[in-house]
């Protein structure tokens, strides 16, 4: 088991992509833990799905509702249903029959849970236990770590949603400009800066303009990688 453990890790670093991570390395996490149901999900997807799933995640992945989930958010460690649940109470909880037994762990970057690894087994398959934990916990390292050195470098960045326009409103906010200033200087009118920066807000996901600054800002260094992080790549895309 412990050399099956160390080939995982090394599956993991050698992903090149979201893509090769499911499909070289997903697979083999649930045979490692004989698992019915598995999987690898990461929060930034979930926006996607369709109003019906996500009312339905919004329940079963809700911290009031899920004490699996709760100890992970508060503790972002890796859980089964035996540690925060009696048999009968998680039974209510989640009443189906392949989830009989379940295991999560935590993705973290910057401090925060980013994504989920779970597994599932049926009732008439052997619980989870200490030692799938501390191995899940390994793997869950190794998967935070390759989630902020090559996955993180391939999703959209959110400035990337503003127009040119936008871009050049920002950088007048940027240097201190008001609203009636940045109209002047791009010769629009400033409720039109005004209603730019409403939408601009919106994609970005921000409530103020230090908000907007601070994250264009971080923007521009995540651009610019140092000497250490462009060797990091390098070894990463020739290892």
């Amino acid at each position: 088991m412990r050399n099956s453990l160390q080939l995982l890790f090394g599956a993991i670093n050698q992903a090149q992509n979201e893509q090769d991570l499911r499909s070289r390395v997903v697979p083999k996490l649930g045979e490692y833990f004989v698992a019915k149901k598995w999987g690898v999900f990461f929060f930034d997807q979930l926006r996607f799905a369709d109003s019906k799933l996500q009312k339905i995640l919004q329940v079963g992945l809700s911290i009031e509702h899920n004490p699996v989930v709760r100890y992970l958010v508060e503790r972002h460690a890796p859980v089964h249903e035996a540690l925060v649940a009696s048999p009968n109470v998680w039974r209510m909880i989640c009443p189906r029959p392949d989830h009989w037994h379940v295991m999560a762990g935590p993705i973290v970057s910057n401090g925060q849970l980013v994504g989920v690894v779970g597994f599932t087994r049926e009732q008439t398959m052997t619980a989870f236990d200490v030692h799938n934990l501390a191995d899940l916990s390994a793997l869950c390292l190794h998967l935070s770590i390759w989630n902020a050195t090559v996955r993180s470098r391939y999703q959209p960045l959110k400035s990337d949603r503003l127009t040119s326009r936008e871009l050049q409103i920002a950088e007048l906010v940027a240097l201190g400009y008001t609203n009636a200033e940045i109209g002047h200087k791009l010769w629009i009118q400033e409720n039109s800066v005004k209603q730019a920066l409403k939408r601009m807000f919106r994609k970005l996901e921000v409530s103020s303009r230090a908000e907007m600054v601070a994250q264009l800002a971080a923007v521009t260094q995540r651009s610019s990688p140092t000497t250490e992080q462009s060797n990091l790549m390098l070894n990463t895309y020739l290892g």
